[in-house]
């Protein structure tokens, strides 16, 4: 571990680093971890925004699962180190999820 501090991303705006620095170690954990999570957040809704672009209908599988609508997508999650298909779709500004079954190669 250096002594140093670390130096910052330059493109990191100045008055963002000053705050920074005058925050305790646990206010900073508290704000990477949120950071990550809105990252992940952001990363989702841009997946999800890029897919109700697509219009590529044909792809789609003819027998979605009841209230599940077209524009839905396929996703995998992993939990527990297993992999799981999830149906997710926009509606309005919530994403919502519903269970499709374990991943397998054979999709």
């Amino acid at each position: 571990m250096s002594y140093e501090p670390p130096t910052p991303p330059a493109d990191l705006p100045t008055d963002v680093i000053d705050t920074f620095n005058e925050y305790s170690p646990e206010l900073l954990r508290d704000v990477a971890r949120y950071a990550e999570e809105l990252a992940e957040y952001r990363e989702r809704e841009n997946r999800l925004a890029e897919a109700d672009e697509e219009d590529d209908i044909d792809e789609r599988p003819d027998d979605l699962p009841d209230g599940v609508p077209s524009k839905a997508t396929i996703t995998i999650k992993e939990i527990n180190g297993n992999r799981y298909y999830y149906w997710q779709w926009r509606d309005g500004d919530k994403i919502r999820s519903r269970y499709e079954g374990p991943a397998s190669s054979d999709r």
